[in-house]
């Protein structure tokens, strides 16, 4: 991908979030519940017209950090900022024009529609909710942007179970859409859709970003994805960011050992490429008891006695590339590349 040039000043500016919150485990029958450690002083931002990658493994808080930024799950801590305001704390009311300039698209696409209502009324309710326009200018709003995201016309009046899992989620695109929001916050959109029918989303989110303008923050676990898609990257371990910087320094020198062992497992296309994929030890740790010191040591072949006992902050090794490890400079940059 080449690398394009954004606005200095961030869209959406995310400082030092924490987010826990408490379980039905207990050590005992009477006991307090335990509390999982789901986001841990996550800093990263947004530019406009920018297609920012969050990703890591299940579990790793990603998916938590998005629900924060749109006050769909309650922040302990820090900020995160949209146009220079905070957004954290907001009523409902305040919160609801908003809604128009930031949009979530989620996983499940059947789960996210209403098997009850058809789906051009289900791209209409929006424009109901905000009160934009009149019954018959809703009818042609909603129905260009179906065709927008390759909906036919004889499909608008079917139901969401009537429809492959990729319209499903060009439906679920449409509605997001037919707000004209800034920003679109894509929660591992194709994670449930076939191999075949992913290409197609994610090549179709490529056109409307263009066509838009919009700004993405696309959360997935895979990285060819993220690689063909995003302009930066933030890798997530265990509630917080390990590393980031643009795609090409993410995906072409990692520095990471989280990071790199990410890189190798990525299927190599092109013939003639051997590359030897690095194995972790064991799982991650569980976030209701994460390790002291850096979460990653436990599976890290480069560990010290100082990674077991201090957490490392973020530091750039380079412009705009940013690695949380003591061990560092030490690492071969040249595992992978």
């Amino acid at each position: 991908m080449m690398q394009q040039t954004f606005p200095d000043t961030p869209l959406i500016d995310v400082k030092n979030l924490h987010c826990t919150f408490k379980t039905n485990l207990r050590d005992h029958l009477f006991g307090p519940r335990k509390m999982v450690q789901a986001v841990s002083g996550v800093d990263f931002d947004i530019k406009p017209g920018e297609a920012f990658g969050l990703v890591g493994e299940s579990g790793c808080g990603k998916s938590t950090t998005a629900k924060l930024i749109l006050n769909m799950a309650t922040a302990n801590e820090g900020d995160v900022r949209y146009r220079g305001d905070t957004l954290l704390g907001l009523s409902n009311s305040e919160w609801k024009p908003l809604r128009r300039k930031l949009q979530y698209v989620f996983q499940d696409p059947l789960g996210a529609l209403d098997p009850r209502i058809n789906i051009l009324n289900q791209v209409i309710e929006p424009l109901i909710i905000h009160k934009i326009s009149d019954k018959e200018k809703r009818h042609e709003i909603a129905a260009a942007m179906l065709k927008t995201v390759g909906i036919r016309s004889n499909q608008y009046t079917k139901f969401p179970h009537e429809l492959s899992g990729g319209q499903r989620q060009r439906v679920v695109l449409a509605r997001a859409l037919i707000l004209e929001p800034e920003v679109l916050i894509c929660d591992e959109p194709i994670s449930a859709l076939d191999v075949s029918i992913q290409a197609q989303i994610i090549n179709l989110l490529q056109q409307l970003r263009r066509e838009m303008g919009l700004t993405l923050l696309f959360i997935s676990h895979d990285l060819s994805v993220v690689r063909h898609l995003c302009d930066r990257v933030a890798v997530m371990y265990l509630g917080r960011i390990v590393e980031s910087g643009t795609a090409e320094e993410i995906f072409n020198s990692p520095r990471h050992p989280y990071t790199q062992a990410l890189v190798s497992a990525i299927p190599k296309a092109a013939h003639g490429v051997s590359k030897s994929r690095i194995e972790l030890d064991g799982e991650p740790p569980s976030p209701i008891d994460p390790p002291d010191g850096c979460r990653f040591h436990p599976r890290c072949r480069y560990a010290t006695a100082q990674c077991k006992q201090q957490n490392p902050q973020r530091r750039e090794i380079e412009k705009g590339h940013s690695v949380a490890c003591f061990e560092v400079s030490r690492i071969n940059a040249d595992v992978i590349k």
